[in-house]
């Protein structure tokens, strides 16, 4: 079993991060560990329950997909989710530090069955290198676009 937690301190409010999180659209903008999202399913009011078909990209241009449910959503303070094939589960949460800055909480437990269990090292750290310059993606994305609100 792999586990990755990656803190960022982000310069802005966390209800402006969780806007640009909740736009699934944007995701490939400016996320490098991101090459296409589709709501299948959007779930309650608040997101509880949806269901996001993910495209990633993998070692040696290959291209994975996975189907993520998310819960325990609580509006500009994060979620959980699980990739519904893999069991790969995971938490992000957005803690107000001021009125303009906000520490990201990324949290991923990982394990991988069968023969290729051998590989999980070298394609979990392959993950998380995506996943944390993905959290930074987001950082630019919003320093370059201040007219961004949600």
């Amino acid at each position: 079993m792999r586990h990755h937690e990656f803190t960022l301190e982000m310069p802005f409010p966390s209800e402006r991060i969780w806007a640009l999180f909740q736009r699934y659209d944007l995701w490939k903008e400016y996320a490098p560990a991101v090459l296409d999202v589709e709501i299948v399913y959007a779930g309650d009011a608040n997101g509880n329950g949806l269901l996001r078909k993910v495209i990633y990209p993998l070692p040696f241009g290959r291209r994975g997909e996975s189907f993520e449910l998310v819960t325990n959503v609580q509006p500009n303070r994060g979620y959980d989710y699980v990739m519904l094939r893999t069991g790969l589960s995971g938490s992000m949460a957005l803690e107000p530090i001021d009125a303009g800055h906000t520490r990201l909480r990324f949290r991923e437990s990982f394990h991988m069955k069968g023969p290729l269990r051998w590989l999980e090292g070298p394609i979990y750290r392959f993950i998380n290198k995506k996943n944390e310059e993905s959290m930074r993606g987001a950082v630019a994305w919003l320093a370059a676009h201040p007219e961004f609100t949600g």
